[in-house]
């Protein structure tokens, strides 16, 4: 089992400092924590794809909360769906 992390702050000039600690105490190592620094709009995310074609099953993600994951709602639910059951299954 992999422990991932992922962060997402909307702009360049936000501070990931928060999220990256959060990870950090939950023993997630550095070179597994993925962080995109754009906006929540959507899933197209350079580093958000990367994690999910690492992930696999029985591997960890920490996500300090949903909201840094997506803003909208049913995409939201979408990836959750991939990542607990594409993902689980493989």
């Amino acid at each position: 089992m992999t422990i991932y992390g992922y962060v997402r702050v909307s702009t360049r000039e936000q501070n990931e400092d928060r999220q990256l600690i959060a990870l950090h105490e939950q023993g997630v190592a550095h070179k597994n924590i993925f962080m995109d620094k754009q906006s929540g709009k959507d899933f197209n995310r350079p580093q958000y794809k990367k994690l999910l074609r690492k992930i696999k099953r029985d591997d960890l993600l920490y996500i300090k909360s949903i909201d840094r994951l997506g803003r909208n709602y049913e995409e939201i639910q979408n990836q959750w769906r991939i990542l607990t059951k594409e993902k689980a299954c493989k």
